[in-house]
């Protein structure tokens, strides 16, 4: 495997696309940790839908499990499209007025669908929070204001690093996004574009 001594969630969900089925012996080496600690991470990922389990039995011994990654797992490891969105996003470029504007709407629902039966809340703030745990989950770090009307959603790190820098429709795009997911339409008051290192979307 190319992975040695993963310790955190990405790495033994790398260690699964790369090495699994495994089981939890074989992760805890890989990982030089105790098999304890690897199974509070298989149930805290098997909760995210991450990771799925398979029992094997076999003559009279203790039944064994293995370990590998479903659909989600996969589809939040391994998979490095850069190329292709930076391609794709050129196309996007391309269009000019309306159909620019039709396309990133367009893009943003589709995320939005993706997306939706992970946000949950009856207010505002309360879908910010679930937005935020599900931002957390791929590793942007998001904080929420409630003492501003509507709440405050700051993104301290962008997750499209690279596009936004060559085409600021990304961040008009990602505005469209939050304001399907969060059923409000915000507003982008701050870019990390513009320094500080972070972008600020507030309710209108």
């Amino acid at each position: 495997m190319s992975i040695e001594n993963p310790n955190t969630d990405a790495d033994l969900l790398d260690l699964l696309r790369i090495g699994g089925p495994l089981r939890v012996t074989e992760m805890a080496d890989a990982m030089d940790v105790t098999a304890t600690a690897v199974r509070q991470r298989l149930v805290r990922l098997m909760g995210h839908g991450l990771i799925q389990r398979e029992t094997i039995r076999s003559g009279r011994g203790r039944p064994r499990h293995q370990y590998w990654l479903t659909e989600k797992g996969l589809r939040s490891t391994g998979s490095n499209f850069t190329d292709l969105a930076f391609a794709l996003w050129r196309e996007v470029r391309s269009l000019n007025g309306d159909s620019r504007q039709e396309m990133l709407r367009r893009i943003a629902k589709a995320l939005a669908i993706g997306y939706a039966n992970q946000i949950h809340g009856q207010t505002t703030v309360e879908r910010m929070r679930s937005l935020k745990d599900l931002l957390a989950q791929r590793r942007i770090p998001v904080s929420v204001e409630e003492s501003l009307p509507g709440g405050v959603l700051t993104a301290h790190a962008c997750p499209y690093e690279g596009l936004a820098e060559q085409d600021l429709g990304v961040c008009t795009m990602e505005r469209m996004l939050f304001s399907e997911l969060l059923g409000q339409d915000v507003e982008l008051t701050h870019c990390r574009l513009e320094g500080g290192g972070e972008c600020r979307f507030q309710v209108k």
